[in-house]
């Protein structure tokens, strides 16, 4: 693999990640999906994989019913972790922070974007919860396209956006001989980011 060293990091590592994950676009398919791990009340471990579906200065954002199993945890604990891993790369990104819930008019703005067998699923999907079978969810998925016939579909109410506001961030790219090259970002209470070379 190329190398990854102290003169390719950059100051503000969400640059560093944009670029990093222009390229995994460019290259792989799903580059986006991002495993999420979160912790119940009780702080036992979950994790799944999610479409990662934006990010700037202010962190990294996805969507998805909030009385899910996830969206119960993250009420419960409003910290997660993030990780993209991209094989054909040999990188790996992992995001640690707080989480926080996306204002509505945002969570409205990327649902209205959504295909409409996405927005009609939104509707139909208790998510997480018990199904009878694969009957109830079809019965479910026509009842919400019948009452959305003739208009356009709305975010369900328990449909939102979070975002993860990273504390750390970790760059991680594979190297000969398992010698990788690791370097952690870490977020100052100035806001300030700080780096440091890891062992592999």
């Amino acid at each position: 693999m190329p190398p990854f060293g102290e003169a390719d990091l950059h100051e503000d590592p969400i640059e560093l990640f944009a670029a990093w994950f222009e390229r995994a676009l460019d290259e792989i398919p799903l580059a986006e999906s991002v495993c999420l791990a979160t912790a119940d009340a009780d702080g036992t471990p979950d994790a799944r994989m999610v479409l990662l579906k934006g990010f700037d200065g202010r962190g990294f954002r996805f969507f998805t019913n909030e009385q899910s199993a996830k969206g119960e945890q993250l009420a419960a604990r409003e910290a997660a972790a993030l990780v993209l891993y991209w094989r054909e790369l040999d990188r790996q990104v992992r995001i640690r922070g707080p989480v926080e819930k996306l204002d509505p008019a945002e969570s409205d703005e990327y649902f209205a974007g959504r295909p409409r067998e996405s927005q009609i699923g939104a509707w139909a999907s208790p998510q997480s919860r018990p199904l009878a079978d694969r009957a109830e969810l079809d019965r479910r998925a026509a009842d919400a396209e019948s009452r959305f016939a003739d208009a356009e579909v709305p975010r369900p109410p328990q449909w939102g956006g979070f975002r993860v506001v990273p504390e750390q961030i970790e760059f991680w790219q594979g190297q000969v001989g398992r010698l990788h090259d690791r370097f952690r970002y870490e977020r100052g209470v100035d806001g300030a980011w700080a780096w440091t070379r890891l062992a592999p």
